[in-house]
């Protein structure tokens, strides 16, 4: 029963982390996608659109030549030198509707990757500036599918359904106003079943465009967990959990089969209706056209360059369909791009926000108060000072709200109630980058990115030189184990630093930290990973490489902060002791019963 529980939970944060955005299709939607083409209307598209336009023009010109001109003139007359002369124009206009083809399948690609990238790195970037609410309530995966997949979903759609949205409309007037030059009558007689077709065609289009929609949502939760599962891998295998892993990936791998099957099928089905509508209209033509011919209303020549464009004619009617598939799914896609675009960042710099340029490190909490949802209070009425160059260890049981203050300080949330001051400055009024440029933050889980220990070291600073990082690596201690290493600082790395220990990629993480110079230093729990050897190491050098900056200790081995300037303990959101060490072992309150814990444990 617990089991079954879980996997509901499990599901239900799936499918409300990525929900189908159920809304009409609607070509303000598609015009706001299709600005992503404006950089580029001075050189590809308008190059791209001239082959579209003489390709049309010689493909509606060639059904005249051999049908008008060369049977009921040149065949109908016996002129054999016209007859040499329209195959030779006939031949010409392929050739050179061949080179036009060329060039406008290249130039249309091209548009298209630049589009692609184009929007890529829009979203990227726009995700990276969002706040932390965002990813708390997202999963990675779910965020990964809207950068990759439904952004490669449009590209069909830039590299061939805007030039053949353009080519196949230019194509259906064209044949249409060329059908009514020549029979007027039969061509009445054969787009008599466009009004059925149309009605049609546009219920299927609605069912074609809901089932993409669900295609994309699908994905979004297969991907989501594929992330966790490969992310968690290690807790998977160390609870033996495979075969249940393995069962909910396949539940909803099959689910992702059938939407994908439910789409292609209702997209599979408007071909082929189209090419029924094709056959009736021919079959109209081969009788209306004979009795006309009979009554010497039409000629043969007619006859022959008519038939010519009534088969041109439905084939811009199925690709104009495809287009719009491409449409709907690029409908889809866009809606969930756009989802992520329109996300204001809840944290943001204010019009009138200055950069801070040389700050001195002062940060004060007046009556702060702060919620993540809303309900629970993390921080009730806090107010702290921590003046320039201090120390302070911030203690407390688990959710006691000492990830909060860092938070709060690195203006990850903002808070609720309250204000917080950096040297004298409203937090508000500081901009984003200057602020968090003179703030590092080190935690327990620390993050190692693919690539070699020096890239990974020189992160928080990209101009560092060699010598720099080493001297950090070298005062944080890590140097002695990265000379082990066969190729010490050139040493790769895999994703989140496999091949390093816990401690060791701690110590790459104290090194980051060290080298970016902040004048603002947390440290969140950053040494509990960390061995009693390498722990004493660290605190030698921090000695040395905290002097004259502030210090945010938050630690539950109470051993690593007896030399902080100022302890605050907190519970439940409030401040309830504050002192030195020796000040608060005197009170014998909550301070003093901690230690006492952690020294019997």
């Amino acid at each position: 029963m617990e089991v079954e529980k879980n996997k509901v939970v499990r599901e239900r944060f799936y499918y409300q982390t990525d929900q189908i955005i159920d809304k009409m299709f609607n070509w303000k939607q598609m015009a706001r996608l299709f600005r992503y083409l404006h950089p580029y209307r001075k050189n590809l598209l308008p190059f791209s659109f001239l082959m579209v336009i003489i390709t049309t023009v010689i493909r509606l010109a060639i059904p005249i030549l051999m049908g008008v001109y060369t049977l009921d003139h040149a065949v109908k007359d016996k002129n054999s030198t016209l007859l040499m002369q329209l195959v030779f124009i006939i031949f010409s206009l392929y050739i050179l509707s061949y080179i036009a083809n060329v060039f406008r399948i290249k130039w249309m690609n091209q548009l298209g990757q630049h589009v692609i990238y184009d929007l890529r790195k829009h979203l990227f970037t726009h995700v990276q500036g969002l706040s932390h609410r965002f990813f708390d309530t997202r999963s990675g995966g779910s965020i990964l599918v809207r950068i990759m997949n439904d952004i490669n979903s449009l590209q069909d759609l830039f590299t061939n359904g805007v030039v053949n949205l353009f080519m196949d409309l230019l194509l259906l007037v064209g044949i249409v106003v060329i059908l009514f030059s020549l029979s007027p009558t039969l061509t009445c007689a054969v787009l008599v079943i466009l009004p059925i077709m149309f009605l049609i065609s546009t219920k299927l289009r609605r069912r074609i465009r809901r089932s993409w929609q669900v295609v994309r949502m699908k994905q979004s939760v297969l991907n989501s967990h594929l992330n966790e599962s490969i992310q968690g891998i290690r807790v998977t295998q160390s609870f033996a959990q495979e075969q249940e892993n393995m069962l909910f990936f396949d539940r909803i791998n099959s689910e992702n089969y059938e939407s994908w099957r439910q789409a292609t099928r209702k997209n599979a089905m408007f071909r082929p209706f189209v090419e029924l509508t094709n056959a009736v209209g021919t079959a109209i033509l081969i009788w209306f056209g004979a009795v006309l011919i009979q009554d010497e209303r039409l000629t043969i020549g007619i006859f022959v360059s008519f038939a010519f464009y009534l088969g041109m004619f439905w084939e811009p009617i199925s690709r104009l369909g495809q287009v719009y598939n491409q449409l709907l799914m690029g409908m889809a896609s866009s809606e969930r791009i756009f989802e992520f675009l329109d996300e204001k960042p809840l944290v943001a710099d204010l019009e009138t926000a200055t950069s801070l340029e040389d700050m001195k490190g002062k940060v004060e909490f007046k009556h702060v108060s702060f919620s993540y949802d809303g309900k629970r209070k993390a921080l009730n009425n806090v107010s702290i000072e921590i003046k320039e160059g201090q120390t302070v260890a911030l203690v407390g049981h688990t959710g006691s709200g000492k990830t909060s203050i860092a938070n709060l300080i690195t203006r990850f949330y903002d808070v609720n109630e309250g204000q917080i001051l950096i040297d004298n400055m409203p937090i508000q009024d500081i901009t984003l980058a200057s602020l968090r440029a003179q703030i590092s933050i080190v935690l327990q889980e620390t993050f190692i990115f693919s690539g070699t220990i020096t890239e990974n070291i020189r992160f928080g600073k990209p101009d560092a030189t060699d010598d720099e990082v080493i001297k950090a690596a070298e005062a944080v201690g890590a140097a002695d184990f990265i000379k082990r290493l066969k190729k010490g600082y050139d040493t790769e790395v895999e994703e989140r630093g496999n091949v390093l220990s816990v401690g060791e990629r701690q110590l790459i993480s104290f090194a980051r930290t060290l080298l970016a110079d902040p004048r603002i230093i947390i440290l969140d729990e950053a040494t509990a990973s960390i061995d009693t050897e390498t722990e004493v190491k660290i605190q030698q050098a921090l000695k040395t490489l905290l002097k004259n900056r502030t210090a945010i200790m938050i630690a539950h081995r109470l051993s690593t902060i007896r030399e902080a300037d100022n302890i605050i303990v907190l519970d439940h959101g409030s401040i309830i002791e504050t002192g030195n060490h020796g000040e608060l072992m005197q009170q014998k309150g909550v301070y003093y019963y901690l230690v006492q814990t952690h020294a019997t444990a």
